[in-house]
């Protein structure tokens, strides 16, 4: 199965870390971001396991849950959790799945036969609350993660999604953000974005970011 943004996050019942989850009713009402790992006991994971523990707080303040998944099964991860949290001074405060059979990484596209025809690269979902694929982003095994990007990424989805605006090459939160063109009433410009608006181009228009 290939997904593409938009697509709706295929659900599934899977044995995870904290028990048997349904992923859809897990997720509830929040975004959520699933992570895919190559291996247990493997020495980027680990550290990308505990970075994304201690950003837990980030992650709430966004309504996000998070979850990892790799193909080894619920008893290796609950050793490998011992390592995580030793070697990177943190508790893993989130689920990982396991996915020996192959489940997830099927339903999801995680493995890719001509990187490796067992193992999953490291892919990166963000989930809506209403199910649908928002984000993609995929990682070759020996690669880890920026996780300041994935937070960055969502702070753009929401906001997006909440105003008539883009974001702009590099954009941070807080930064000057982008009026679509698709917009183009006067009135209803001055409305949304009182505190105006500079006009680099007529399609370029630089605002405020407005829930700032």
């Amino acid at each position: 199965m290939t997904l593409r943004l938009g697509s709706l996050a295929p659900d599934f019942s899977q044995d995870s870390t904290v028990g048997r989850l349904n992923f859809h009713e897990w997720l509830g009402t929040s975004w959520g971001i699933l992570f895919s790992h190559p291996k247990d006991f493997t020495p980027v994971c680990t550290t990308e396991l505990g970075a994304a523990a201690k950003l837990k707080p980030e992650f709430d303040r966004r309504n996000v849950k998070v979850a990892a998944l790799s193909v080894d099964p619920v008893e290796s991860h609950q050793r490998w959790i011992s390592d995580i949290e030793e070697t990177q001074a943190t508790k893993v405060n989130y689920p990982i799945f396991a996915d020996a059979d192959r489940t997830i990484s099927n339903l999801y596209d995680m493995i890719h036969p001509e990187a490796n025809d067992t193992l999953t690269v490291r892919s990166v979902f963000v989930i809506d609350p209403n199910r649908k694929v928002r984000a993609i982003i995929t990682y070759p095994a020996s690669t880890g993660r920026n996780f300041d990007e994935i937070l960055r990424l969502v702070d753009s989805l929401q906001l997006t999604d909440s105003h008539s605006v883009a974001t702009p090459v590099n954009w941070k939160d807080g930064d000057d953000v982008v009026i679509v063109p698709s917009l183009q009433d006067p009135e209803l410009i001055a409305k949304k974005f009182p505190k105006g608006f500079t006009a680099v181009r007529p399609y370029l228009r630089l605002t405020p970011q407005p829930n700032k």
